[in-house]
């Protein structure tokens, strides 16, 4: 896939990757952490939530101003991972107050701001040559998937190091416990019979005073939390290794608009008054149909792990816990790898054969590790589920640049806004599962004033399937939309126009986080409904406008 494409296009590709791995490992838990460690409730967490979105996707602007006009896009990437470490760092310290966690907050979505949108105008003027142009579109989706393949480990990797920690002090993880214990301790839990059972099985059943074991069940799964953070930090390392040691592959491209001027580049391109305000009006246009995706999206921190932690089964079967568990998953996924390098037709005979090396190998790893696991009672983390968007994304990514270059050959191929439409009415798919999975449930209202999880819980197919939508939808919308700004854009707004891009996702991040209320006042189904109806609202939007977008792509 990455043949033909500059050399450049790797280094971004495993340098965000890193960043990606640390920016999911820390998102996985985030929502958790905050509500194990301080007790808060949905409402209180979702706003920070939000908040912290916003933040992380708004400040490219500021990031994307500063690389345009003063440091140029290498410098201002360096820095963006330094601060990110800094961040993660600081999350990472234990025994830390709400005050201390905002400054941490604030510092990683400065790093992030400085970091994201940079590095995809890079990625942008190393196909601004001639030479690689036409492979513009399937350069995004490429470097989508490392972003994803960062996104895809990021889950268990925090699960695994909370379930580390608290096994060290002889705890295993219940995602009912935190939210008991806080009402204990504040004196608002109705029955402490359930917390009792828990007290009795945790810890080999050595407290029998339930405000100790409280108190030493919040500590130390949030110590775990903190722990998780601190490999966030250490991916940031990864990061800026990766960026500093192969820089010679994308020099040629860390040059501004700004710079090209200054050294009078024959490569220097400047774009009529009206030209201008063609293409960054479109530009804007596609940046509010986005805000919408994006708050649909970004459900998935926020009431999707809700639903995965309160709503959805937490064992399942052997035969479920396989595409749970990431020493038996994977190898299944390594041996998908090797039958499609076996069975290309196209493939040499060496690559063939390396192709059915891999597959029988990892085949038999996933034999031995599946018969590990218990025929039932496998338990399943909420953020686990947080796993399966960008492993679909690097499955099905290259049957989608393969569907597009199809539909390219015989002159069929959608244009770049077209396909966000499409994307926005297969987002309101995913949802319309959500309404039908939710159907019958008691609403979250009802469930905080009984405490615990749902009596009623749904399989954990529902979201997945959920997921495996959006994704489908995603493909359609992130990585060409991001495409779209790199082409469309005008030079001298490189920088700006992607932390723009970010900017429009920072205001969907922001309403995702602040629609919380309608989830704590309303049906579930009626919540997800309301994702469905505003989706389909904007796919109709963007049809309305389409030729005036197309026209912007050509002008």
């Amino acid at each position: 896939m990455f043949k033909g494409h500059p050399k450049g296009l790797y280094v971004a590709f495993f340098a965000n990757m890193g960043e990606r791995f640390g920016y999911y490992t820390m998102l996985a838990i985030f929502l958790l952490y905050l509500q194990s460690k301080f007790g808060w409730t949905t409402t209180q967490a979702g706003h920070v939530y939000g908040i912290l979105l916003f933040g992380i996707y708004f400040l490219p602007l500021l990031g994307g101003i500063i690389a345009d006009n003063f440091l140029g896009y290498g410098k201002t990437i360096l820095l963006g991972i330094i601060i990110m470490f800094i961040g993660y760092a600081l999350l990472a310290m234990p025994g830390t107050g709400e005050f201390f966690i905002y400054v941490a907050l604030a510092v990683i979505s400065l790093g992030t701001g400085f970091f994201k949108g940079n590095l995809q105008a890079l990625v942008g003027n190393m196909y601004d040559d001639p030479k690689y142009s036409k492979l513009r579109d399937s350069a995004f989706n490429l470097f989508y998937m490392g972003i994803n393949i960062g996104a895809f480990f990021a889950p268990s990797a925090a699960g695994g190091m909370r379930n580390w920690i608290l096994g060290r002090s002889g705890f295993t993880y219940d995602s009912a416990i935190p939210d008991l214990a806080h009402k204990f301790l504040n004196r608002t839990l109705q029955s402490t019979a359930e917390l009792e059972k828990f007290a009795h099985t945790q810890a080999g059943g050595r407290f029998a005073d339930l405000h100790e074991f409280c108190n030493q069940y919040i500590s130390c799964i949030s110590q775990a939390y903190n722990a998780g953070f601190a490999v966030a930090a250490l991916s940031m390392v990864a990061s800026l290794a990766i960026f500093i040691g192969f820089r010679k592959y994308y020099k040629t491209a860390d040059v501004t608009h700004k710079q090209q001027k200054a050294s009078k580049s024959a490569n220097l391109v400047e774009l009529t008054a009206s030209q201008t305000k063609d293409r960054l009006v479109a530009l804007g246009l596609v940046f509010f149909v986005v805000m919408f995706f994006w708050m649909s999206f970004h459900q998935n921190g926020f009431t999707l792990t809700i639903f995965a932690r309160d709503y959805t089964v937490s064992s399942v079967s052997q035969g479920s816990a396989i595409i749970f568990n990431l020493a038996t998953f994977l190898p299944l996924l390594i041996c998908i790898l090797g039958v499609v390098l076996l069975a290309g037709k196209s493939n040499s005979t060496k690559t063939r054969l390396i192709g059915a090396l891999v597959a029988v190998a990892s085949l038999i790893v996933a034999f031995f590790t599946i018969r590990q696991l218990q025929p039932e009672g496998n338990k399943i983390s909420p953020e686990i589920f947080q796993q399966f968007n960008p492993i679909f994304i690097v499955f099905v990514t290259p049957i989608v640049i393969g569907f597009f270059a199809y539909l390219r050959k015989h002159g069929k191929e959608p244009s770049s806004p077209k396909k966000i439409g499409i994307g926005m009415l297969i987002t309101s798919v995913g949802f319309l599962i959500m309404v039908l999975a939710s159907q019958g449930l008691m609403s979250p209202a009802e469930l905080a004033i009984k405490g615990g999880v749902s009596d009623t819980l749904r399989s954990p197919y529902w979201l997945i399937g959920t997921y495996f939508t959006l994704t489908i939808a995603e493909l359609f919308l992130s990585p060409i939309g991001i495409s779209f700004v790199s082409k469309v854009t005008p030079p001298q707004y490189k920088g700006l126009a992607q932390g723009g891009w970010f900017g429009a996702t920072a205001l969907g991040n922001l309403m995702a986080g602040f629609i919380g209320p309608f989830w704590d006042k309303w049906q579930i189904w009626q919540f997800f409904m309301l994702l469905v109806a505003l989706t389909i609202l904007s796919a109709i939007f963007i049809f309305s406008i389409l030729k005036r977008l197309e026209r912007a792509t050509t002008s």
